[in-house]
C-alpha cells in the first residue's frame, strides 16, 4: 500500500496489560505503513508511548475471574461511557478490540449502532468458555484476527471473516531454539515464580509459590528462585507482600521482561497466562498453577468446556507440562511436582524438546504488520483492494 495523505481516526482499547503491549507494536507498525492516522482509546503506557490519546488508563479497568468485577464495577462503567461518548462525538474510523471481552463487546454494540467497523485482535476464548459470545462476535464485529492456530477453524465454521496472523510473542527478541536445547544444567538449579501481572493474582499466588519454595530449600541444597515483576505491578506491593511472608529462602527479584527469568532458571512456576507461552517459546519447563475465588473457580467448571487451561497444552493439544488448580495449587502439591520434576534430567530435555515444538505451532513472526494490513484495508477499502487473507495465511 502505498502512502495515504487522508487523515483517519483510530479507537483502539486495549485493558490488560498484554493487550497494551500487543495494541501498542499494531500502532508502530501502522504508523510506518501510514502516518497519516490519529489515535485515541484505552491502554496503558505501551500505547501512550505510542503517542495514543489515552482516554482512561487500562489500569483501572484489569481484573480476572467472575466474583472479582465486583470490585472494580464503578471503574468499568465509567470506563464504558467514556470510551462509547467519545465513538459518538469523534466517530472514529475504525475500531480495534484487543483481548477484554465483556468490556469490548459492550462496545462494539454501540460502534454497530453508529455504523463503524469493528475489527477485533486476539479474540475472546470462545472455544473455550461461554461459546455463545460467539453470535454476538459474528453480529457486532466486521473482521478477527486471531492468534492460535486452532481459533480460525473455530470462526469460519461460524461464518465470521478470520484471519490466523501468528502469535505477536513471535515478534519479540526471544532466544534461539538451539541456544535453550543447549543450557547447561547448573548443579545448584534456579526456579522461577511467576505469580501473575495484577495486584489481585499475586496476592492469591505469591504466598502459596514462596511456601512451596521453601519447602524445596529444604530438600535441595542451594537451590535458588527468581521472582519476577510484570511491569504492571508496584515492586513496594510485591516487596511488602515477601517481607509480611517472612519467607526464608535464596531469592533475587527481576523486574521487567521475563526473557531473564528464563535464562536463569532451569523450570519456573507460572500462573496461567501468556507468560506460559513465553516459556515455552524460550524452551523454559514449567509447571502451571491458577488460583480464583471458590465461586469464580466454581462457575468457571460449569462453563470451561476445554480439558486444560494452559495455553501450552492447549495447543499441545494434550498436557505436556501440569496444570495445578485452585486446592491442587497447595505449597506441598507444587514442591512436590518440582522437586520430580528437578530429579528427571532426561525428561527435563524431553520436555523441553516439546515446548518448542510448540512454538512453531505459533506461525511466523510478523503479526503486529499483517494486522496492520488488515486495519489499514478496513480504514481506505476504495484504495487497499487486497485479499487481507491471502498474505495472511500462514
Amino acid at each position: 500500500m502505498g502512502p495515504i495523505s487522508e487523515k483517519k481516526c483510530v479507537m483502539i482499547i486495549a485493558g490488560e496489560a498484554s493487550g497494551d503491549h500487543h495494541g501498542a507494536k499494531l500502532v508502530n507498525a501502522m504508523q510506518k505503513k501510514n502516518n497519516a492516522l490519529f489515535f485515541c482509546g484505552i491502554g496503558g503506557q505501551s500505547l501512550k508511548n505510542e503517542g495514543v490519546r489515552i482516554l482512561v488508563d487500562a489500569s483501572e479497568l484489569a481484573v480476572v475471574g467472575i466474583t472479582e468485577v465486583l470490585y472494580k464495577i464503578t471503574s468499568i462503567l465509567k470506563g464504558l461511557s467514556v470510551a462509547k461518548k467519545a465513538l459518538k462525538t469523534m466517530h472514529p474510523d475504525l475500531l480495534i478490540l484487543i483481548d477484554f471481552p465483556d468490556f469490548n463487546l459492550n462496545v462494539a454494540a454501540t460502534a454497530k449502532k453508529l455504523e463503524i467497523p469493528v475489527l477485533y485482535y486476539i479474540t475472546p476464548q470462545v472455544w473455550a468458555w461461554r461459546s455463545g459470545r460467539v453470535k454476538k462476535i459474528g453480529k457486532l464485529v466486521n473482521h478477527v484476527a486471531v492468534i492460535l492456530p486452532f481459533e480460525a477453524d473455530f470462526f469460519k465454521r461460524h461464518q465470521i471473516p478470520v484471519t490466523f496472523v501468528g502469535h505477536p510473542l513471535l515478534d519479540n527478541d526471544h532466544s534461539s531454539p538451539a541456544a535453550a536445547l543447549e543450557r547447561p544444567a547448573e548443579p545448584n538449579p534456579t526456579v522461577g515464580l511467576l505469580p501473575g501481572s495484577r495486584d489481585r493474582e499475586i496476592a492469591r499466588h505469591l504466598p502459596v509459590m514462596l511456601d512451596a519454595a521453601r519447602i524445596l530449600a529444604e530438600r535441595i541444597k542451594n537451590i535458588k528462585f527468581v521472582i519476577s515483576l510484570a511491569p504492571s505491578v508496584e515492586k513496594q506491593y510485591v516487596e511488602a507482600l515477601i517481607a509480611k511472608h517472612k519467607a526464608l529462602i535464596n531469592f533475587e527479584m527481576v523486574e521487567g521482561g521475563v526473557d531473564e527469568v528464563f535464562e536463569k532458571c532451569r523450570l519456573v512456576v507460572a500462573a496461567s497466562g501468556t507468560v506460559t507461552l513465553e516459556s515455552a517459546i524460550s524452551g523454559t519447563p514449567m509447571v502451571i498453577i491458577y488460583k480464583l475465588s471458590p465461586i469464580s473457580y466454581w462457575l468457571g467448571r460449569i462453563l470451561i468446556r476445554v480439558k486444560h487451561i494452559g495455553l501450552v497444552n492447549l495447543i499441545a493439544g494434550k498436557r505436556i507440562v501440569p496444570e495445578l488448580l485452585q486446592g491442587e495449587a497447595s505449597p506441598s502439591k507444587i514442591a512436590d511436582t518440582v522437586f520430580e520434576m528437578l530429579n528427571d534430567v532426561p525428561g527435563l530435555e524431553r520436555l523441553r524438546n516439546e515446548l518448542l515444538s510448540t512454538r512453531d505451532a505459533l506461525g511466523e513472526p510478523g503479526a503486529s504488520e499483517r494486522v496492520a494490513d488488515i486495519a489499514l484495508n478496513m480504514l481506505y477499502p476504495d484504495i487497499a483492494r487486497a485479499d487481507i487473507t491471502a498474505s495472511t495465511v500462514l
